[in-house]
């Protein structure tokens, strides 16, 4: 019995990362707490929070960067389209021409990214209840 508990804990570490879609820093924070108020029961429960805070302050920092580009593109796009309107021939119309490449670009690797770590965190999730071991990929080993 002992065992099914450590498996639903572990559970709940990994699971509870969406805490961050309904408030601000909650995939980091909400892990953070459970794995720091369990991790004394058991080195399972050890090793899956600190994989589950690792992953989540990793991908944190790689949405991060990427919306810092994100910015950048669209704030470049934005002032290429209004240097077009302030040279405008009125006998030609201002065409786009492929320039929110960029911005349409980055906003969908963010998607991805997005998508990429809730199927990670799923599958984490499921390993631990059924008591398997699991290391995300691309983390970064902040916490060892």
């Amino acid at each position: 019995m002992r065992n099914n508990n450590e498996n639903t804990n572990a559970f709940l570490i990994h699971i509870s990362s969406f805490a961050g879609y309904f408030f601000p820093f909650g995939s980091i924070i909400t892990p953070l707490i459970l794995w720091q108020t369990q991790k004394d029961r058991s080195s399972f429960l050890d090793e899956h929070g600190k994989e589950a805070v690792n992953f989540n302050v990793s991908f944190s920092l790689y949405i991060f960067i990427l919306s810092a580009s994100f910015v950048s593109f669209f704030f470049g796009d934005i002032f290429r389209v209004l240097n077009r309107i302030d040279h405008l021939d009125f006998g030609h119309s201002v065409s786009f021409s492929g320039d929110l490449f960029g911005f349409f670009g980055i906003a969908s690797l963010v998607g991805v990214v997005t998508l990429i770590k809730i199927a990670l965190i799923i599958i984490a999730s499921m390993k631990a209840n059924n008591g398997e071991h699991y290391k995300y990929p691309f983390t970064i080993k902040f916490i060892k």
